[in-house]
Order: structure tokens, then C-alpha cells, then sequence
């Protein structure tokens, strides 16, 4: 099987040390993704707002890796704040509420104050 690398091109990926995302044979994993808007390195101060910046970051590194949405198999939604769950629950249903995902949520703190959700999936190209 073939491994390959996919970048946002995000300058956490390059400080950090991390893939956005890797490919392996059919099997794609998208690292946790947050709101960031990584042309402008930018992130909104509402978690709906940064809740669609993370599908849209998911769905642009799915798509480098010829996948889409419908190949998502597993989800993990990771906020700081229990209380913020419930206001995603539209956007999370907008992206993945017919694809139905193993799915996980939690709450812990992130690596910056201003993240407020980061979303991780896992998803298997379609034969």
C-alpha cells in the first residue's frame, strides 16, 4: 500500500510536525481539524462559525485525497466547552447527518484559547 502525505499548508502542520492528513491504501485519516481558516490563518470567535471553517478544511483535505464526505466512517467532535455541543448540532447534521458515522464527542481543552471545536474523521474510498 501507498502512504501519502496531504498538507492544508497550515503552519501548525510545519511547526508541529503532522500531516492534515494521510492516506493510506483506501483508508484516509484527517488529523483534528479546528476553524481555522488557513488562507488567512484566521478563526472566528463564534463555534457555529468555526464548526462549518472545520468541514469546509475537512472537505478540502478529503478531496485531496479523492474522497468526500459520504467516505467519512468515523467522527470525534472535541470542544472546551460542554454547553457549546448543542449549538453545533445543525452544522455536524449539515455535513454528516445522512453519511450517520461512528461518532465520539468530547470535551477537553484545545491547544489554543480561541479553538473552540476541532473535528477528527476517518473516512474509506468507495471501490
Amino acid at each position: 500500500m501507498n502512504r501519502r502525505l496531504i498538507s492544508s499548508g497550515s503552519s501548525f502542520e510545519r511547526d508541529i510536525g503532522y500531516s492534515r492528513a494521510v492516506v493510506d491504501g483506501d483508508w484516509v485519516f484527517v488529523s483534528g481539524t479546528t476553524g481555522f481558516n488557513y488562507d488567512t490563518m484566521t478563526i472566528s470567535d463564534d463555534v457555529v462559525e468555526q464548526a462549518v471553517q472545520c468541514f469546509k478544511n475537512i472537505q478540502a483535505a478529503l478531496a485531496q485525497a479523492g474522497c468526500t464526505m459520504k467516505d467519512v466512517v468515523r467522527v470525534r467532535y472535541i470542544l472546551p466547552l460542554r454547553e457549546d455541543f448543542e449549538s453545533c448540532f445543525p452544522v455536524l447534521h449539515q455535513y454528516l447527518g445522512d453519511i450517520r458515522p461512528a461518532a465520539t464527542m468530547i470535551v477537553a481543552g484545545l491547544a489554543d484559547p480561541r479553538m473552540r471545536i476541532e473535528v477528527e474523521v476517518t473516512a474509506h474510498r468507495a471501490e
